[in-house]
């Protein structure tokens, strides 16, 4: 681990300044990702700022009836608040599905928002990697790629994005706050995380010295009808090789709404509308389930010891909306 500087910051305002001024500067809270990072020397940060002393620690209500998450409550606290429990149960569930005990008592929302890659070319230094280093090559492309992207793919970076909690926020269209040199702003999930495209050294659209103050919940929390369905090589604490985040609005056996996300698919949660726009107004059926699965999956790409993602994916779909619609919860980690 490199050697670096440390302040602690006491208001947004400071710690924003802090990473503006020093293009070396990171912000720190629960340090489960960025300290592995450094001592991985994947990264480098010449100062840290530590932003836990920050008034982010609340979930509070919206006037139009959503819910606000403080970026610094942590995975644990969030998941078992009687409100998110009650109105957002897919979020509560699926952050439960992720990580340890231990690590969900540690990591922030939104230090899980920005989580990098679990590629393990990307963790491995003494091999190419465009996400570490531009412009050296993406070895995964060529090399064991089991873990890796079949949607949204590019020739520089095929990683995926490892979080668990994102593909349940980006199935209920939450709304990203942020505060950096330029003021404030909101980001729409969806356009939160990035493709890899020509540049996948950037996993997200923050501006230098942004800081997440927040992320809001709309209205609509799907909890009579949800689910999250997450396929891995083990029954705990792995990641995803696909996961399914759903949550529909139901009339009967009619579909008034549906929200599908993908995990572990692509370098972001994997959404449609066009896709999931197929159910609407439509009746409960495998057959139309199959369909809007073939829909999302449109255009995967395999690789050499990926390919079974492709079919895996379209399964898990369809079993996910099944689940949602008999709201019945796969079995959950152990």
């Amino acid at each position: 681990m490199n050697s670096f500087t440390y302040s602690r910051a006491d208001a947004v305002a400071t710690a924003v300044r802090e990473t503006t001024a020093d293009p070396v500067a990171k912000f720190i809270a629960g340090g489960t990702n960025l300290l592995d990072l450094m001592k991985e020397n994947v990264e480098r940060p010449g100062h840290l700022v530590d932003i836990t002393r920050l008034p982010l620690h609340q979930i509070e209500t919206l006037p139009e009836g959503g819910l606000r998450l403080g970026a610094l409550m942590t995975n644990a606290q969030t998941a078992y608040h009687p409100e998110v429990e009650r109105r957002y149960p897919l979020l509560s569930k699926t952050i439960l599905a992720g990580a340890t005990a231990q690590l969900r008592n540690m990591a922030t929302d939104g230090g899980n928002l920005l989580q990098r890659t679990r590629c393990y070319y990307f963790y491995d230094t003494a091999t190419p990697c465009n996400k570490r280093e531009p412009g050296t090559g993406c070895s995964a492309v060529g090399g064991y790629n089991r873990i890796h992207a079949i949607l949204g793919t590019s020739e520089h970076c095929i990683a995926t994005h490892p979080s668990d909690m994102a593909v349940a926020l980006a199935a209920l269209k939450a709304v990203v706050n942020v505060t950096g040199p330029d003021g404030e702003r909101s980001i729409e999930l969806a356009d939160f995380h990035r493709l890899p495209g020509d540049e996948p050294q950037y996993d997200n659209t923050l501006r230098p010295g942004e800081l997440i103050t927040s992320i809001d919940l709309p209205a609509q929390g799907f909890a009579e009808h949800y689910t999250y369905l997450k396929l891995r090589d083990r029954a705990s604490y792995a990641f995803a090789l696909v996961s399914v985040a759903v949550g529909l609005d139901m009339d009967g056996d009619t579909i008034r709404e549906a929200r599908i996300a993908l995990g572990g698919v692509a370098h972001k949660p994997w959404r449609k509308p066009e896709a999931e726009a197929l159910l609407h107004g439509q009746p409960a059926t495998k057959e139309n389930f199959r369909q809007v699965a073939e829909a999302l999956v449109q255009g995967a790409k395999g690789y050499s010891s990926n390919t079974f993602k492709i079919e895996l994916a379209k399964r898990a779909i369809v079993r996910a909306l099944q689940l949602a619609v008999d709201m019945q919860q796969p079995s959950p980690a152990l």
